[in-house]
């Protein structure tokens, strides 16, 4: 995986490919889709959401430039694994699901794969964000939205970097959002299809 998918398309931090070929991803997919673990391709987790595509898990993750230290919330939890992958660079995770079965599901994957003490699991509406937590060196959302949320900017740090796919429902583009001074600076690294982003601020 690490080397036919990922570093030949272009994933250059040695830390990220480091972290995703430690991280056991098939602990993260239901059984039935062990055999699928390592496809170059999205895997269902169940509730009609999956676990993304391991290019798209490594692209996001070094679109946010993590050093280690830093705080990042996830948006869109799901199985734990993308947390587990920002853990392993040394980040604190907020992870947020929506669907509590999920959230629940994440924090038994991520004590499965050693990687619970990184990461606080939260079950509700990461669309708005987790104010309590605030403000973020890193947000990383999973989940397509149909705009930026304005909650994610706020409390996003001045310097700090906001990951989302936005576009339509079935396309979209990964933008990069970088915050300096107040202004927004954004970038697209990748053409993509995720998973609508639901909540109050995602699709209705």
């Amino acid at each position: 995986m690490v080397e036919r998918q990922l570093r030949r398309r272009g994933i250059f931090d040695e830390r990220v490919l480091a972290a995703m070929e430690e991280i056991p991803r098939e602990l993260f997919v239901p059984e039935a889709g062990r055999p699928y673990a390592y496809d170059d391709a999205p895997v269902s987790i169940g509730n009609g959401q999956t676990i993304s595509q391991p290019y798209m898990t490594a692209l996001m993750a070094q679109s946010l430039e993590l050093q280690g230290g830093e705080k990042v919330l996830e948006v869109g939890a799901g199985s734990g694994y993308h947390a587990a992958v920002l853990a392993a660079l040394g980040a604190r995770v907020v992870a947020v699901e929506l669907i509590p079965e999920l959230a629940e599901q994440a924090r038994l994957n991520l004590e499965a794969a050693g990687r619970a003490a990184g990461v606080r699991v939260i079950s509700g509406d990461g669309s708005l964000g987790f104010p309590e937590e605030a403000p973020y060196d890193g947000i990383s959302v999973a989940a397509g939205a149909p705009d930026i949320p304005p909650a994610l900017v706020e409390q996003l740090r001045d310097s700090g970097r906001l990951v989302i796919p936005v576009g339509a429902r079935d396309e979209q583009e990964l933008q990069v959002i970088t915050k300096r001074g107040g202004k927004l600076s954004t970038r697209v690294a990748a053409a993509c299809r995720f998973v609508p982003l639901r909540g109050g601020m995602g699709w209705r």
